[in-house]
């Protein structure tokens, strides 16, 4: 099998700590308590996931605005991620699912076993933990942003009681 299909709305996110730099790790768990955004990538420094990220770091204040951490997540190791994110000017934390290799990504259904890398997956988590939006695009397309700006508005507009 080439790629996965990503875990669907409802499902409870799988819970994971990764290195967000050298000596730096993030965990799922410590971010409860607010929307997280998964963007799952091929590779730093390809033309494609580069405007992927440059997109999300120019829309850093939308983000917070709507009260929502965006973490991007590829298989490449801490240090090519801290080169990638100084040299391109990313204020988007980048996490490491380097070893063992995608076992993050592939817990997401967003790993291609072929390439050996993530795939271009996006994931909406609610404050409570549950994968509220996902979506699937082609490693050649950037996927943009709408769709998580819209399904970030739909959370903080759904009062908290209906989740």
């Amino acid at each position: 099998m080439t790629t996965s299909t990503p875990l669907p709305p409802g499902t409870v996110a799988p819970a994971f700590t990764l290195p967000a730099a050298p000596g730096h790790n993030v965990s799922l768990a410590e971010l409860r308590g607010r929307p997280v955004v998964l963007a799952f990538y091929p590779a730093d420094w390809s033309p494609v996931c580069s405007d992927q990220m440059a997109l999300y770091s120019a829309l850093k204040e939308e983000f917070d605005r709507l009260g929502a951490t965006l973490l991007g997540i590829s298989v490449d190791g801490a240090w090519c991620h801290a080169a990638f994110a100084k040299t391109r000017g990313l204020r988007v934390e980048l996490l490491a699912d380097f070893e063992p290799k995608g076992a993050v990504s592939r817990a997401y259904g967003a790993y291609n076993e072929a390439e050996g890398t993530s795939t271009r997956a996006l994931f909406v988590i609610d404050v409570d933990g549950i994968i509220r939006w996902s979506y699937l695009s082609p490693d050649e397309v950037n996927p943009g942003a709408d769709g998580i700006l819209e399904a970030l508005e739909g959370l903080n507009a759904e009062p908290a009681n209906a989740r």
